[in-house]
């Protein structure tokens, strides 16, 4: 089976906000083994939905909306679609007391316009919104399934998960399973990966295909088997082999991150981390607070993002500063040292640089430095990147933490396969 995601909103042509709903969808999609060849973006015009709507049914098996579900004049995707299906709207009461529950709750009197989010396709299954007011909607037809979400992203993603995915995925699999693990790696780019592998690609079951993201690349294995064991059997042998080509690039798998598996090595051997940090202005320990259990492990740190808060706050010396600049392996070195000494951690991390997209105290945008101070040695390592100021101030990051995963698995810390 294929489909065609259509997402409606005039907001979204006119690039007002960025259409991360196709993307989610798509990605999920994949994990069902379904394939998707065409998005399509269209405004708030009844007449130009309708023939988007046209054009896709005579292309895919799934037609799969987001947006237009909510009480204003321009939410007009189930009524678009109700008209062509020529199938009437009746009103869902479970949705109609999810409404008014919203309302009441917060001492508000609903608006006539608000009821209007409770109409749904006459026959359809109702896609509860446990996130908002608009519930969506799965409807099948003898020739295809058309699914209705709401726009925002808070109310998609987990009606999708948790109402829609099931549904979908107990018709496309026939009664089977279909499984996906996902690799993920640091240190070799996307083209590279391929290359290792690319014999792998033309599998058909399992599948493996390559993906993308800041700074890292991934490799999700897919299969469709009788059961989830047998699935499982059949990617394992697909699994080894791709470590045996490219496992000393592999960090972790599914929903590992660099900043788990390196909270995930701090904890296990009770070691603290504290940082200090000018270009990335807090974005290291952010990542590191994204993951739970993280405060048996980092202890705290510093922005200090101009030369007086590094004298200020850390005590590094003028002349320092004066003969290598803050863009330097000494600044790095000496942020890293200071901020562990200060925070009492095992562990100390500086980063400095010259995020773009202008030069920096002499050194050229995309200069970035990495101190990482460990028991008595400090190591640092420089980065040369052509990316744009954030994206850049990213990778920083992840690299980083990669630099200090790696230095733990050399000490024996931890041996990183023992993880996976």
């Amino acid at each position: 089976m294929n489909a065609e995601i259509i997402a409606v909103g005039s907001e979204l042509l006119l690039g007002q906000i960025n259409n991360t709903n196709a993307r989610f969808i798509s990605n999920q999609l994949t994990e069902l083994g379904i394939s998707i060849y065409h998005h399509t973006v269209v405004g708030d015009n009844p007449q130009r939905l309708k023939q988007a709507i046209e054009i896709a049914e005579s292309r895919a098996d799934i037609l799969i909306f987001s947006g237009g579900l909510g009480p204003t004049k321009d939410d007009l995707t189930k009524e678009t679609i109700a008209q062509h299906l020529q199938v009437a709207l009746v009103q869902d009461d479970v949705a109609m007391d999810s409404i008014q529950q919203f309302f009441d709750v917060r001492n508000r009197v609903m608006t006539n316009n608000s009821k209007k989010q409770a109409l749904v396709l006459e026959g359809c299954t109702v896609l509860p919104n446990h996130h908002g007011m608009a519930p969506g909607m799965f409807y099948q037809t003898d020739k295809r399934l058309y699914i209705l979400l709401p726009g925002p992203p808070s109310e998609l993603e987990p009606m999708f998960q948790m109402e829609a995915k099931p549904l979908l995925a107990s018709i496309v699999s026939d009664g089977g399973q279909i499984v996906s693990k996902v690799l993920r790696f640091y240190g070799i780019g996307e083209a590279a990966l391929e290359v290792e592998v690319e014999d792998l690609l033309a599998l058909k079951n399992p599948t493996v295909a390559p993906l993308a993201s800041v700074g890292e690349v991934m490799l999700r294995i897919t299969a469709r088997a009788d059961n989830e064991q047998h699935a499982d059997d059949l990617i394992a042998p697909i699994q080894q082999a791709i470590i045996a080509r490219v496992g000393k690039f592999m960090y972790g798998v599914d929903n590992d991150s660099l900043a788990s598996k390196l909270v995930e090595i701090l904890v296990q051997n009770d070691l603290t981390i504290a940082a200090a940090e000018s270009l990335t202005a807090g974005k290291f320990m952010a990542e590191l607070a994204t993951i739970p259990g993280v405060s048996a492990a980092l202890q705290g740190g510093v922005v200090v993002y101009n030369e007086e808060m590094k004298r200020q706050q850390l005590d590094i010396s003028q002349y320092l500063l004066e003969r290598y600049t803050v863009v330097s392996a000494e600044c790095a070195a000496a942020m890293a040292s200071q901020v562990k000494k200060k925070f009492v951690a095992d562990i100390g991390v500086g980063l400095t640089g010259a995020a773009g997209p202008d030069a920096h105290d002499g050194s050229p945008a995309g200069t970035i430095w990495i101190g990482i101070a460990l028991d008595d040695d400090v190591y640092t390592y420089k980065l040369r990147l052509t990316g744009q100021r954030n994206k850049n101030r990213l990778v920083a990051v992840k690299a980083t933490q990669n630099f200090i995963i790696q230095l733990l698995h050399e000490r024996g810390y931890s041996k990183l396969k023992n993880l996976l």
